[in-house]
């Protein structure tokens, strides 16, 4: 099951697949370090991971 279609039209740009896939990674420390909430901050890393593997990584098809 795929959550994020790397070839939809929305990412087409780099820089959105970027931020869609760094911007959570991020929000993992606010979590952490400002909110003193652990588990939203693993919950936001492990979603922030998945989202850069898809989109940054692995990327649209080329075609």
């Amino acid at each position: 099951m795929q959550l994020i279609d790397p070839n939809h039209p929305f990412f087409r740009a780099a820089w959105r697949r970027w931020l869609t896939a760094i911007f959570p990674i991020a929000w993992s420390g606010v979590e952490l370090f400002a909110l003193h909430s652990p588990i939203w901050a693993v919950i936001f890393l492990l979603l922030g991971g998945y989202a850069f593997w898809v989109l940054v990584i692995k990327g649209p098809d080329a075609a």
